[in-house]
């Protein structure tokens, strides 16, 4: 008898943690880093621990969260370390497109960046030689590279833009922090949870809350890779010069056209030699229809 009293303790504070997972979990798009102790997580590490004898209070749980991750955020706002990430685009023409692709390669592996994509067009007789790349330059020598990369070939233009993320850092770091803090609870917890039901209960929380934490933290890691890595994308140009092929005076152009338009009547000539047998049997369809017709048309006269 004595048990059940701290059975029903543990699972009523379960039940409690449940409840403010779900509501904080759909308010997250909303939460606030200034004020973290609203968020799902802190309110839950301070109601479950309310039914566990020597579990710390909610002030020392909320404070935790608060000075140590909001407070923390703000300084590292005014002090001016902020999240940035770079984005931009550049055009260059050169005389070899293909021979500048991998020079850019090269200054941009040297930056200690990486290459994301990379398409190479060869000059043909209808187009000339292109490239372009996606590339990935630490942020660091971001300044540094595209002054390299400009001296491939005639810059066209350049366009770099930057975006402040750091609000939306310091929300995903406040949650991580606080969802960390649930699952070692949620943990403590579990270890205490004498029933079954008690213990399905702190499962089901704690999968829950892991899923979460997983979700958030992949989030985090690719807004940090952005930051750490501007991403620019590059395309190159050759300069405008005559086709290998293609017709460098009048009667050469004559003699092209010329080759053209037999080339077009051959092309012609072959579809309808692929068209005339459906065109014989259309026809002989239509010659049966119509002697069908007439003969039922002659027999209504006769009649």
């Amino acid at each position: 008898m004595k048990r059940f009293p701290a059975a029903a303790a543990l699972l009523a504070a379960v039940l409690l943690l449940a409840g403010c997972s779900a509501s904080g979990s759909s308010n997250d798009a909303g939460s606030s880093v200034s004020n973290p102790g609203t968020g799902a997580v802190t309110g839950d590490g301070t109601t479950k621990d309310s039914g566990v004898v020597g579990a710390p209070q909610a002030g020392d749980a909320a404070g935790s969260v608060t000075s140590g991750s909001a407070a923390g955020s703000t300084s590292e706002v005014a002090t001016g370390q902020r999240d940035v990430i770079m984005t931009g685009s550049m055009s260059i023409t050169a005389k070899d497109p293909i021979k500048a692709t991998q020079d850019a390669v090269t200054i941009t592996e040297q930056a200690g960046g990486r290459i994301d994509s990379r398409t190479e067009n060869p000059a043909t007789e209808n187009q000339q030689a292109s490239a372009t790349l996606t590339l990935r330059i630490p942020s660091g020598a971001l300044d540094r590279t595209v002054t390299d990369l400009k001296k491939l070939g005639t810059v066209n233009f350049v366009s770099l833009n930057a975006s402040d993320i750091t609000q939306q850092t310091q929300d995903l770091d406040a949650r991580i922090t606080a969802l960390k803090t649930s699952v070692d609870r949620l943990l403590t917890l579990m270890q205490q949870a004498t029933t079954t039901t008690d213990l399905i209960a702190i499962e089901g929380t704690l999968s829950q809350r892991q899923a979460d934490l997983e979700s958030l933290q992949s989030q985090r890691n690719f807004l940090s890779d952005q930051v750490d890595f501007s991403t620019i994308t590059l395309s190159l140009y050759s300069t405008g010069t005559v086709a290998p092929g293609a017709p460098g005076d009048f009667w050469t152009a004559i003699g092209a056209g010329w080759a053209a338009l037999v080339g077009a009547l051959g092309a012609a000539l072959v579809g309808i030699g692929y068209a005339l047998p459906w065109i014989a049997l259309v026809g002989v369809l239509a010659l049966i229809v119509i002697l069908i017709v007439r003969m039922s048309r002659r027999k209504g006269k006769a009649a």
